[in-house]
């Protein structure tokens, strides 16, 4: 994944000058050492008192040196709140639409995933589904050798799953068509520029040549765009879920609608569903060894800022998809200042100390 505050350092100072003043911490800790070391050498002359304030005050000697370094702590977080600091952080990403695309080509009908492919990218889409929060809206995009918005984006989880349980196999694969379809449910701006992806690839012949031109480059993140391109993954109000086997042999390629993408900020996040080892299918007499092509699903992802996970065993889908819920719920990077946070701490010990001084000598420090 690209990110704009990668070269920046995970913690820094806005007034770094600041920071000397760490050394009046120090000066101060001298300070009390010689004290301490001082008044012991004055309890020296008088053994028959320090053996009485001894019997006194009995374990307790400790309890003197506590709340003096609280308190210097609490100075030493207080410095560090003067000079500003800053952290890269994950933040989160305030998603509210996520548009799923879900491969219906008939090698999903592939059982090298129990119960098959198709099931498990189905288990995968509803679980993911259900984690959710209320104010996501999701929509559902079936794909197989053309692609259509079988479900708009909505709230409503129950009607979302119900569509998501009456999709079925059918022929042909076309990642392009749904990316495309998916990207223009999130941006619907964008409808001509799919519709031109579309029409430029009119003919079976023009599909394979393009294909096969993006199957051996990465797409270069915004180049769709031209110079008002957004950077990829900046698009923050929603994100695109592919479900997929990646065997895609109808419609404009699949890079193609990643660059569309990228150019606009919009991440897609890629789950290959099957194994690279593939299984035999057979179907109506006809029989060939599918398998999980991976590597236009990461061009994909990558190109867009995304994410690629693999689903190849049914036992791994909680795991699967605790990563990518992970990725949408929290995928911003960004620079926050944490003053507030330090100059917190340095109170809180502060408060500490004059509570612990008051609670066992009855005087504050």
């Amino acid at each position: 994944m690209t990110d704009a505050l990668t070269g920046l350092p995970a913690f820094s100072f806005q007034w770094p000058s600041m920071l000397w003043l760490l050394a009046l911490v120090l000066l101060l800790t001298g300070a009390y050492v010689w004290l301490d070391a001082r008044r012991r050498r004055a309890s020296v002359p008088y053994p028959t008192l320090k053996t009485v304030g001894l019997a006194i005050r009995g374990g307790a000697r400790w309890r003197r040196h506590v709340a003096p370094a609280l308190m210097l702590l609490a100075l030493t977080a207080l410095i560090v709140a003067i000079a500003r600091p800053q952290a890269v952080m994950m933040l989160p990403s305030r998603i509210e639409t996520v548009v799923l695309v879900i491969d219906l080509s008939g090698s999903m009908r592939a059982q090298d995933v129990q119960p098959s492919r198709i099931r498990a990218a189905q288990r995968a889409a509803k679980t993911l589904l259900d984690a959710q929060p209320a104010g996501v809206s999701v929509g559902v995009v079936a794909m197989a050798g053309t692609a259509a918005l079988a479900q708009a984006p909505i709230r409503r989880k129950e009607d979302v799953a119900t569509v998501i349980d009456n999709l079925k196999p059918q022929g042909g694969t076309a990642i392009g068509n749904g990316l495309l379809i998916a990207l223009t449910t999130l941006l619907p701006q964008l409808g001509s520029d799919a519709a031109q992806l579309l029409d430029d690839d009119d003919s079976p012949a023009k599909a394979a040549a393009s294909r096969k031109a993006a199957k051996g480059q990465q797409a270069s993140p915004g180049s769709t765009g031209g110079a008002d391109a957004a950077k990829p993954g900046s698009y923050a109000a929603g994100a695109i879920v592919l479900f997929s086997d990646g065997e895609s042999n109808a419609g404009p390629a699949a890079m193609q609608a990643a660059q569309l993408a990228a150019a606009n900020g919009v991440r897609v996040y890629t789950v290959g569903v099957g194994t690279t080892e593939g299984v035999v299918l057979t179907v109506d007499g006809w029989s060939a060894r599918v398998k999980l092509d991976e590597q236009v699903l990461k061009q994909v992802a990558d190109a867009t800022g995304g994410e690629y996970f693999r689903l190849e065993d049914a036992n791994r889908l909680k795991q699967v998809y605790r990563a990518l819920n992970a990725r949408l719920a929290f995928d911003k990077r960004d620079q926050v200042e944490i003053t507030a946070f330090f100059a917190a701490l340095g109170a809180l010990l502060a408060a500490c100390a004059g509570m612990l001084s008051l609670w066992w000598f009855g005087r504050v420090v």
